[in-house]
C-alpha cells in the first residue's frame, strides 16, 4: 500500500528546466516535496526519496496524508511511536 501511494503521487509530479539548466520537480499537494538536480533522472530519484521521507515524517507526527485519486494512506496506530 505504501509503495502504491508513493508511485501514484509521483505520477502527479511536475518537472521543468530552470534558467540555470537544472531540473526542478515537485509533487502538487505535498507541501515542501521538491527536488532540483542537474539531470532529469537524478531529479526524479531525489524527488522520490524526499517524498518517501516526507510521508514517513507525517506518519510519525500523526498528520493526515493528502488524498490521491480519492484514496488516503492509512497507517494503523500500532506502528506510531
Amino acid at each position: 500500500m505504501f509503495l502504491e501511494y508513493i508511485q501514484t503521487a509521483l505520477r502527479q509530479a511536475k518537472y521543468k528546466i530552470l534558467e540555470d539548466k537544472t531540473y526542478y520537480g515537485e509533487v502538487p499537494g505535498f507541501k515542501g516535496v521538491w527536488s532540483n538536480e542537474k539531470g532529469l533522472e537524478d531529479c526524479r530519484e531525489v524527488l522520490q526519496e524526499v517524498l518517501e521521507e516526507w510521508v514517513l515524517l507525517k506518519v510519525r507526527q500523526g498528520d493526515k496524508l493528502p488524498m490521491i485519486h480519492g484514496k488516503r494512506l492509512k497507517i494503523p496506530n500500532l506502528i506510531r511511536p
